[in-house]
């Protein structure tokens, strides 16, 4: 889909509320292909995280202030609603982009390249970035998620929390976890 600037295209891993558009959803996962140098998309009220994915990086200018983003897998939060300027450094990139409505809900994320548990929530969304890993709640058989797929796992409604066990299936695999809370 269309960025909300226009200016690039984004491939949506879940959000919620499902078919919530670009300025009503509570939290949204994606993945954006940058082809080439300009201004990030603004959400005024959200709470971001990109990742670099694939590609040389990019410089991101925020006012006086630049982040290079050139390690992948290295997250860098910031206030969706900030006028920033992507300059690319080598070559179109992908990232990884997880995004929470303040007001709503709260966020938390974790590259996750051994086992690892991630603390119970609401919602949590794994992305299997490189490699295949495992991932299990108390009480269910795990569930194998292959290497680019994802994983959403929502609380039933009057259940309780549960914590999200995630493991890689190989030496050099990496997942991207998101845990969401309502407020």
């Amino acid at each position: 889909m269309p960025w909300k600037n226009a200016g690039g295209l984004t491939e949506e891993i879940a959000s919620h509320p499902d078919g919530g558009g670009l300025d009503s959803f509570d939290w949204r996962v994606s993945i954006a292909e940058v082809a080439r140098d300009g201004p990030f998309s603004r959400f005024p009220g959200i709470d971001r995280t990109i990742v670099l994915l694939e590609g040389a990086g990019m410089r991101l200018s925020r006012g006086d202030r630049e982040i290079v983003l050139q390690t992948p897998f290295e997250p860098y939060a910031f206030d969706g609603g900030d006028a920033i300027d992507c300059a690319l450094i080598e070559g179109p990139v992908r990232d990884f982009n997880a995004m929470v409505r303040r007001a709503r809900a709260r966020g938390a994320f974790a590259v996750v390249r051994s086992r690892q548990t991630i603390d119970a929530a609401d919602f949590h969304v794994v992305f299997a970035a490189i490699g295949a890993h495992e991932c299990s709640v108390d009480g269910e058989p795990p569930i194998d998620v292959a290497p680019r797929h994802a994983l959403v796992v929502e609380r039933s409604p009057n259940a309780r929390p549960e914590a999200l066990a995630i493991r890689p299936l190989a030496a050099d695999a990496v997942a991207l976890a998101v845990r969401i809370e309502w407020r």
